[in-house]
């Protein structure tokens, strides 16, 4: 019977910090702004369709 009160806590404490987690992102979203900016943040620059410089060699 312990093991099952046990089981039961963990799992409740599981769901508690999980509803804090979702909430501490929807309000991070919220100061961020979302509906102007983007939620996910950019990893670099946007790729462009011209090669580096130095990197493309035309063979003519």
């Amino acid at each position: 019977m312990k093991h099952v009160l046990n089981l039961y806590m963990l799992g409740m404490l599981l769901t508690f910090l999980s509803i804090f987690v979702r909430l501490m992102e929807s309000l991070g979203v919220l100061l961020e702004g979302y509906p102007f900016r983007s939620h996910w943040p950019s990893r670099g620059p946007p790729a462009s369709i011209n090669p580096p410089k130095g990197l493309f060699h035309p063979s003519w």
